[in-house]
């Protein structure tokens, strides 16, 4: 018997299967591995089993609350501008010259000091401050920077690379930061402060200063009476240490003149010339120490 041949064509070539999809397979040997198949079944644990993890990890915060803005005028170096940083952070909005803010400003013009008191202001309104260059201040426009409640800063020291250890010459994000931390928001002032690398220093030099003016319970005349307090300690303690240097450049040239006796008696008549060098000199000592003294800085 003659077996034809069938000639495969194209669509024999591959053959079409249907796909079965493999069950998942469970271990149930164990009851606590068992598959809830309804939502119902499900249990919550219970909530005070982590509430001492939650306490120990600190608050992380993204964004503050409310508006916080600038007005730029453009005067500072673009890479050394720590306001321009904190809006490509998206952490402040940019405002323009001629536009109205509602709420507390940081400007070298204002009248008030920033106080606890100014906690409602920004919690509804926002904060702002002006970024300009402390050596162009005349060439600000500050009357187009219009705001109801114009504010300044209390005697803080800078800590930014540019004008470190210098008072009250802060930048932008130093300026929000201490206004912050003194009306009460001080995770804010903390989150601000973190994106830059120097931001910690800024809170080493002024944390007791800050802590004394949050603590301040009226307004600005707190604020500015704590000011002066602490300004004439720190003059007070200045003049005990330049008197106490004074004490001590004084008692060393009479300790050397009495030496000076002492070999003028053992050595006879020809030490005159020699003591008269020593004491011109041990005066010119006296008087460049006390010269040194009087130009000491805060």
């Amino acid at each position: 018997m003659n077996k034809t041949k069938r000639r495969k064509g194209k669509h024999d070539r591959f053959k079409r299967r249907d796909y079965v999809p493999k069950e998942r397979k469970y271990d149930y040997s164990d009851d606590d591995n068992v598959p809830c198949d309804r939502v119902s079944d499900l249990k919550l644990e219970d909530s005070n089993c982590d509430s001492d993890d939650e306490e120990d990890s600190p608050l992380q915060i993204v964004r503050a609350p409310f508006p916080v803005a600038m007005w730029d005028v453009g005067q500072c170096d673009p890479k050394k501008c720590s306001g321009r940083k904190l809006s490509r952070h998206g952490l402040v909005k940019t405002l323009r010259l001629g536009q109205r803010f509602g709420g507390v400003v940081l400007t070298p013009v204002g009248e008030k000091c920033v106080s606890p008191s100014d906690q409602s202001i920004i919690s509804a309104h926002g904060l702002a401050v002006v970024d300009c260059s402390w050596a162009k201040i005349d060439e600000t426009p500050f009357s187009q920077m219009k705001s109801p409640h114009n504010r300044l800063l209390p005697f803080l020291v800078a800590a930014n690379p540019v004008n470190y250890g210098k008072p009250c010459q802060l930048s932008c994000v130093e300026a929000l930061a201490a206004a912050l931390h003194i009306t009460g928001y001080k995770k804010e002032a903390e989150l601000y402060l973190s994106k830059f690398k120097w931001g910690k220093s800024f809170m080493k030099l002024n944390q007791d200063l800050l802590d004394l003016y949050a603590a301040c319970d009226g307004d600005s005349s707190s604020v500015v009476a704590v000011q002066n307090k602490y300004l004439e300690e720190v003059r007070h303690e200045k003049e005990l240490r330049k008197k106490d240097m004074f004490d001590i450049s004084s008692s060393e040239p009479e300790e050397e003149e009495e030496e000076e006796e002492e070999e003028e008696e053992e050595g006879g008549g020809g030490g005159g010339e020699n003591s008269e060098m020593a004491n011109a000199t041990s005066r010119n000592v006296h008087c460049i120490n006390a010269t040194g003294n009087t130009n000491e800085k805060l």
